[in-house]
C-alpha cells in the first residue's frame, strides 16, 4: 500500500507515520531528504532519531528519492519517506528546472509499480496565504501538484490536524 500523510508544521504527520510503520510488522527502512544545514535544523532531526526504533534502517537522500525508492522497496519492507516537502525545497535550491521536473516526473513514473509499503510524508503548504516572493510562490505551486498528482496515485491519503488524523481517501486507520 501507498500512502500520503499530509499536515502542516508539527501536526503530528511524522508520528503519525512513524506508528504506521512501526505496526506494519515489516522491516522498516526511513528514508531522510533532509540536511543538517543549521543548528535548528540539526535539532529537529535529532530530535526524529530520538524518537525512531534504533532497529529501523535509515538512508539520508536529498535529491534522488526516485532512484532510492526504486532500489529498496520491496514486498517485505515499509519505506517511510520524511519530507517530500525538504526533498522538493532541496531540488527548488538547485535552481535548475529541468532537473526538478525529471525528479518529480521520476517518483510520480516509479511509485505506482513499487512493492511493499510506502509511507509518504509532507506538509500542506496551500492553506495560507499566497506568499509574496517568487520562489516561495513556486514552492507552493510545486507542492500542491506534486501533492495532487501523489494523491491520485496512493491508495491511502490522510491529512494530520493538531495530532488527529483525517482520512481523505482509502481504507479507514
Amino acid at each position: 500500500m501507498h500512502e500520503l500523510i499530509l499536515g502542516g508544521a508539527r501536526s503530528g504527520k511524522s508520528r503519525l507515520a512513524e506508528k504506521l510503520a512501526d505496526d506494519s510488522g515489516l522491516a522498516v527502512t526511513y528514508i531522510a531528504t533532509s540536511e543538517a544545514l543549521d543548528a535548528e535544523m540539526s535539532a529537529r532531526i535529532q530530535q526524529h532519531r530520538q524518537r525512531r526504533p534504533a532497529h529501523w534502517g535509515l538512508l539520508e537522500e536529498p535529491l534522488e528519492l526516485a532512484r532510492v525508492l526504486r532500489e529498496q522497496a520491496a514486498a517485505d519492507k515499509c519505506l517511510l519517506v520524511d519530507c517530500l516537502t525538504l526533498w522538493l525545497s532541496n531540488l527548488l535550491m538547485l535552481d535548475d528546472p529541468a532537473r526538478l521536473e525529471a525528479e518529480c516526473a521520476a517518483l510520480l513514473e516509479c511509485l505506482p509499480g513499487l512493492p511493499g509499503r510506502i509511507l509518504l510524508v509532507s506538509n500542506e503548504t496551500g492553506l495560507g496565504v499566497v506568499p509574496l516572493g517568487e520562489l516561495s510562490r513556486r514552492y507552493v505551486d510545486q507542492a500542491g501538484w506534486l501533492h495532487q498528482a501523489l494523491a491520485e496515485r496512493c491508495q491511502r491519503v490522510i491529512f494530520t490536524v493538531a495530532g488527529l488524523p483525517m482520512l481523505l481517501k482509502g481504507e479507514p486507520l
